[in-house]
């Protein structure tokens, strides 16, 4: 008999926040799909009391506020053992790392197993698929560090960033993690940002994915995933007809905090200049002129508004010239579990 899951589109909550704090940019890896922009979020690693003044800033005791400290890579810091604590203090509920699995600063050795959760990027089943992507040796080190942290009992997620070289190998995931001991699994659609928004030569072919390739491979193998214990979430991607569309940034509160200062409510907006937000003497100081809230409100047949004008390429229309698909809001996720 198959093993009864759940599988629902997870709303948005308008009481809930989310905190996507970048603490550095820098990295040890140069991954080819990494959305890090030099040029837009500087190269500037926060001190540490800056680190613990932003924590305070962004602190909402009244609301379910969820903290992802990322990088760069954010356990090249030597102060985040002491942002996880400090944001214990404040009262964040959720705290989860994003790490490319290198662990710096022997960092299962400072912090405890109910601190936080440590997400690890994982971009394929092996290190064949991984490595050409994220770096020589890396598979091997993210998986071993990975099944380091499940023996001391820490929670572990997986990332796997779904692109045109290695969505053939998504379906081997599901069992892979399940042995290593992974809890959730969270499959993300590549971004045209960062490096993967220039990568468009004969040399380097585009990373992205069709419309047709997503939803022939992505739900099937998140349901083979939950059939085997793991909570799954991936974008929602497509609407279908009936469902309406929400944008993150009118109905839910997101920050993208970069450690230039710079705040923005929709992570597509990060290569460009026109971030809601700006940090000035630790105080949230929304900006004047074009910036991204402007465009929140605007509704058209295509769904998301930023995708259109910044992601124009990945819509498609037919003879008439309506679209084929809409495109959700990119923090619209789904969810699949077992029941």
């Amino acid at each position: 008999m198959p093993t009864p899951f759940q599988q629902r589109t997870l709303a948005f909550q308008s009481k809930e926040r989310n905190v996507f704090f970048h603490i550095l940019t820098a990295c040890n890896l140069s991954c080819r799909h990494c959305y890090i922009n030099p040029e837009q979020h500087g190269s500037i690693t926060l001190p540490e009391e800056t680190i613990v003044s932003w924590l305070k800033l962004f602190a909402a005791p009244d609301k379910k506020t969820n903290l992802i400290l990322l990088g760069g890579e954010p356990t090249l810091h030597p102060a985040l053992p002491t942002a996880i604590t400090k944001a214990r203090e404040l009262g964040y509920q959720s705290i989860t790392v994003d790490t490319n699995g290198y662990l710096h600063h022997n960092l299962l050795d400072k912090i405890h197993p109910t601190d936080a959760v440590l997400s690890f990027s994982l971009d394929g089943p092996c290190s064949e698929v991984n490595d050409p992507l994220r770096g020589p040796g890396v598979f091997k080190t993210c998986t071993e560090n990975l099944a380091k942290a499940v023996a001391l009992g820490f929670e572990v997620s997986v990332i796997y960033t779904v692109s045109a070289l290695n969505i053939t190998h998504l379906a081997a995931m599901p069992k892979l993690l399940k042995t290593l001991g992974v809890s959730h699994f969270f499959i993300q659609v590549i971004g045209l940002r960062g490096k993967s928004a220039g990568l468009t030569d004969r040399a380097n072919p585009p990373l992205q994915i069709s419309p047709e390739q997503w939803l022939d491979t992505v739900p099937q193998v998140a349901h083979a995933a939950a059939e085997l214990g793991l909570h799954v979430i991936f974008p929602k991607v497509f609407l279908n007809p009936d469902e309406p569309f929400e944008c993150a940034g009118l109905v839910a509160e997101n920050f993208f905090i970069f450690p230039n200062g710079r705040v923005y409510c929709c992570p597509l907006c990060e290569d460009y200049p026109i971030h809601s937000y700006q940090i000035e003497n630790n105080t949230l100081c929304l900006r004047s002129g074009l910036i991204e809230k402007n465009f929140f409100p605007i509704s058209i047949p295509e769904g998301c508004i930023m995708n259109k004008l910044l992601q124009p390429g990945s819509l498609q229309y037919d003879e008439n010239g309506h679209p084929c698909h809409r495109i959700s809001c990119c923090l619209l996720k789904q969810e699949m579990a077992r029941a």
